[in-house]
């Protein structure tokens, strides 16, 4: 079981590896905070997993305040974008 949890773990940190890639290249700012959030979410799973393979459950805890932080990050970004916007005449989703 172990070895899994080590795969698992070798796979997001690809992941990770991958997302810096495209935070570096991305064409637009919107790639780039994806990429952030795939930060996040890989983050998280990654703290998860080596909670399971050290046997430290306080880690579990820091992967959760790194999912609420992740959440916060992309809500202060749509409010930045959102707020920068000049051609925002929307009044709803169409």
């Amino acid at each position: 079981m172990n070895w899994l949890l080590e795969l698992v773990a070798l796979l997001l940190l690809v992941t990770l590896v991958l997302g810096l890639i495209r935070i570096w290249r991305g064409p637009t700012v919107a790639d780039r905070m994806l990429a952030a959030q795939l930060f996040g979410t890989t983050g998280v799973g990654l703290l998860l997993v080596l909670a399971e393979l050290q046997r430290m459950p306080a880690l579990r805890d820091v992967a959760l305040v790194l999912a609420l932080l992740a959440v916060m990050a992309v809500l202060a970004f749509v409010a930045r974008v959102w707020r920068q916007d000049p051609n925002n005449n929307h009044e709803g989703p169409s």
